[in-house]
């Protein structure tokens, strides 16, 4: 009696251990779509890439094993951002990164369902992206890098630098972020100018072709030194414009440390790369069940002061010590 019902139970597990192997799903493979602003071969995309992936792999997350990321680039054209959201709206995809203001704006048209995460952007609120950073309220959240806050700060420590500086031009982007954003940014700059005893001169640029008329205007106007707002459309063209400066011998300021490691004299700013990086954990959230309505956006707590020393010797300036043990 003993030997059959070891038989029978042998028999049991031999017939159901099979099913039970069978019946095992696969890992879910997550499916996101990510929106890139320059050419994917380009080294300014791969600068904004490598830290996202970074911060995937460092949530677990491996492209091509667990998770596949559905790229579309603008080719530095922004104004195809529209159609590439649709396209990637349709794919059906389980969140959308999208890298800047303009980006978020467009994938915001396309889809009020698929979450949205944006790593760089200047004023969420003020753009309309968010109802307030800490209860962002619909599919769109991320992090901001206090975009119109430190346009004043930039001008004051270009003219730290440069005291004698009495005109500095403004190179700025007109629809890089909503009106409201704008606005506070160029109104901030203007008093601080007008504190400052400086003569502010905005120089509106759309695109790359417009950078040389630009910068022919700055030279008419006898201009001292240059800053450079934030604008994803100038940062992607940030060789273009950091090499024009070189060759009109602007000292020149701007958000991002990428324009002084290309020439450009001073950046003072959060990092964009670690943005990029922490954007991460967002999509990990999302994808683990979060929504984005209850996830507040992140503001940035620390910013890099960046010098180019061999800049300011090649345009015979003297940073002063104090400017140079701050960026230290």
């Amino acid at each position: 009696m003993r030997r059959r019902e070891l038989i029978t139970l042998l028999g049991c597990a031999a017939v159901t251990w099979p099913f039970a192997v069978c019946a095992q799903q696969p890992p879910k493979v997550a499916r996101i779509g990510c929106l890139v602003t320059g050419s994917l071969e380009s080294p300014e995309a791969r600068a904004m890439l490598d830290p996202f992936r970074q911060g995937l792999r460092e949530h677990g997350y491996v492209e091509g094993q667990n998770i596949v990321i559905e790229y579309r680039s603008a080719d530095g054209k922004i104004e195809r951002f529209q159609q590439l959201a649709t396209e990637l709206t349709n794919l059906k995809l389980e969140l959308i990164l999208a890298p800047n203001t303009p980006a978020a704006r467009a994938v915001q048209h396309a889809t009020t369902t698929i979450p949205i995460v944006v790593p760089v952007m200047g004023d969420p609120v003020g753009d309309g992206l968010v109802a307030s950073l800490a209860r962002p309220g619909g599919n769109i959240t991320g992090l901001t890098f206090l975009g119109p806050e430190l346009a004043t700060k930039r001008l004051e420590l270009l003219k730290q630098a440069l005291p004698n500086a009495s005109r500095v031009a403004a190179l700025w982007h007109p629809g890089a972020f909503g009106e409201s954003t704008t606005r506070e940014m160029l109104q901030a700059t203007n008093g601080a100018a007008r504190a400052l005893a400086v003569e502010l001169q905005l120089v509106a640029v759309r695109g790359a072709d417009d950078f040389d008329r630009a910068f022919s205007a700055m030279t008419t106007n006898h201009a001292d030194a240059l800053i450079v707002f934030p604008s994803a459309m100038l940062f992607n063209e940030r060789k273009h414009i950091v090499g024009l400066a070189t060759k009109h011998l602007l000292p020149s300021i701007s958000a991002a440390r990428e324009f002084a490691e290309l020439g450009g004299l001073i950046a003072y700013g959060a990092s964009l790369s670690d943005l990029q990086r922490r954007s991460a954990t967002y999509v990990d959230k999302i994808l683990k069940g979060a929504k984005p309505a209850d996830l507040p956006v992140e503001q940035p707590t620390t910013f890099e002061l960046v010098i180019n020393l061999k800049s300011a010797k090649t345009l015979g300036l003297d940073v002063p010590d104090t400017l140079i043990i701050a960026a230290g």
